[in-house]
């Protein structure tokens, strides 16, 4: 049996759609296959989570990065916790390119979502902060539930290890940020650790979403934990991992960021200290031989699309340490 493991592929393919099409190719050259989405506490891993927890689907309405109205998922699981991901409410793929602004990006709609999920019942709010446009530092969030009064306990799924006062510098860039703003967000974010009960600066994890995760852990004594190890540990990943032959994993891109906390690098890691063959298929491959090498893959794959990845698969079939 050969487990599928893929994250999404931002912003064109789940990270379901992904598993699937890749196991039909392998399964059409004669290989059984697993499927398990996975996520690292970024875009779907919501849905990554429902997939093997269960749990209900809600919808708000709630304000969108720039302050518009849109409709955002959150999930209640059946143990009372909710699932809420920044991505719906506060995420990048809700802006065009020339809308990309991340010193007027605001993480209040996400804040709005918590507490829909509280005034829907939820005993406490687990949160997945990948794939914002904002670099606020979480405090459009932060006045969301202070307005709302509302103080849930917050655990918060982190798809980097970023510090927060690194944040400007590492995610600003692509968020739309050239040099000046990428110092005017520093000095913004610096402001708003200078008034926490306690510093988020220094602390692993507190850059994710823009610094969400630090504002939270700053303002709302949030629970910050690596969200890729979540992840895999709530999937039964490892166990699944010794009982296959081989594990194809997978991404939009690979890049530093792989290295740094993203599931395919977590799967990657896991794979090489059990001895299971990993291959790997993303979308596109920004590393170089030496970091492809760190990662111990046994292939690396192109694909961008349902039919390429479905490809891919069934050439797997034929590779060695899959057949």
């Amino acid at each position: 049996m050969i487990l599928v493991a893929p994250d999404s592929f931002k912003g064109t393919l789940s990270a379901a759609e992904v598993a699937g099409a890749i196991a039909d190719g392998l399964r059409e050259g004669g290989i059984e296959a697993r499927e398990l989405p996975i996520g690292d506490g970024g875009e779907g891993t919501m849905d990554a989570l429902l997939a093997t927890l269960g749990g209900e689907l809600r919808e708000a309405s709630v304000t969108d990065p720039l302050g518009r109205p849109v409709t955002a998922r959150f999930a209640l699981l059946p143990d009372g916790r909710a699932v809420v991901e920044t991505a719906e409410a506060s995420g990048l793929a809700l802006l065009n390119e020339k809308e990309r602004d991340p010193w007027a990006a605001s993480t209040r709609g996400t804040g709005e979502l918590i507490v829909a999920a509280v005034e829907a019942g939820a005993s406490s709010v687990l949160m997945t902060v990948g794939g914002s446009a904002t670099m606020e530092g979480g405090a459009g969030a932060l006045a969301a539930l202070d307005e709302a009064g509302v103080d849930p306990k917050l655990e918060v799924l982190c798809d980097v290890r970023t510090v927060f006062e690194d944040a400007p510098r590492v995610f600003g860039p692509q968020k739309g940020a050239d040099a000046r703003m990428v110092r005017r967000l520093e000095k913004r974010l610096d402001k708003l650790a200078d008034a926490a009960p306690r510093d988020p600066r220094g602390v692993p994890l507190t850059g994710a979403a823009g610094g969400l995760s630090g504002g939270l852990y700053a303002y709302r004594r949030a629970k910050l934990v690596p969200g890729a190890a979540y992840v895999l540990d709530t999937l039964g990943f490892d166990e699944l991992m010794r009982a296959s032959r081989a594990v194809v994993t997978g991404e939009g891109k690979l890049d530093e960021q792989t290295l740094a906390g993203k599931a395919v690098g977590e799967v990657a890691t896991r794979c090489r200290q059990a001895g299971v063959w990993c291959h790997a298929v993303v979308g596109k491959n920004a590393l170089d031989q030496f970091a492809v090498r760190l990662l111990d893959f046994a292939s690396v794959s192109e694909a961008g699309t349902v039919e390429e990845l479905r490809h891919v698969g069934y050439s797997l079939s034929r590779e060695r340490g899959v057949t």
